[in-house]
């Protein structure tokens, strides 16, 4: 049973934490909670981490970025299923409220919405280097772990990987796409989740929205 570690920081970003799960032309989201990026300290530890909290830590702190935060938190028991370093947080406080949000977005910076908004609004790929390199703090930005069912008929055999999404407007002058996606099937086959897949997971929204 891992050890409890404490953690002390600074609020990077505060982004969406959710699980995808593919089976060849199907998918379906577990919505876990949010993600806290913090440059602080984790343990003996001192750097930038991930830790994962439930959707009732964030209705009670709304935390955003700017924020200074405090606890203790378990290191994550399969990484490849997590798309934080850290989770099963307790002891969770707010030591200081970080400034409003100054900047013109994009990246959006605030407290992000409740995770029925976004299901609501739906998520388009985002290609990995943009997401590394400018939605990384944003609160529409999203990593995903997936787990493949490569064989519906034998479901135990899995694969895994991680995959970048964007929930924000339709107009984001910084969004790209990026290649589409390939899901790996039985008997070698593939399904390529092409560009209508996000076209039709937006369009009830407008380009501002």
């Amino acid at each position: 049973m891992s050890c409890k570690l404490s953690f002390q920081g600074t609020v990077l970003a505060v982004q969406p934490r959710i699980r995808l799960m593919r089976s060849f032309d199907e998918r379906n989201h577990t919505y876990l909670g949010f993600v806290l990026r913090i440059e602080g300290t984790v343990g003996a530890t001192a750097g930038v981490f991930a830790a994962g909290i439930g959707k009732a830590a964030q209705e009670k702190h709304a935390f955003r970025a700017g924020d200074v935060v405090c606890g203790h938190c378990v290191p994550v028991a399969d990484p490849r299923t997590e798309p934080v370093g850290y989770y099963k947080v307790s002891g969770l406080k707010l030591l200081g409220r970080g400034p409003e949000a100054g900047n013109v977005p994009p990246p959006w910076l605030g407290v992000p919405p409740a995770l029925p908004t976004y299901r609501q609004r739906g998520h388009r790929r985002l290609a990995k280097v943009t997401y590394d390199t400018k939605c990384s703090t944003c609160l529409w930005g999203c990593l995903m772990p997936v787990e493949i069912i490569v064989d519906h008929w034998n479901p135990s055999v899995k694969q895994y990987r991680f995959e970048t999404f964007c929930y924000g407007p339709k107009s984001c002058p910084l969004y790209k796409s990026g290649p589409t996606r390939n899901v790996p099937g039985r008997k070698g086959m593939t399904w390529e989740e092409e560009d209508w897949v996000d076209e039709d997971a937006v369009a009830h929204r407008e380009e501002n929205e």
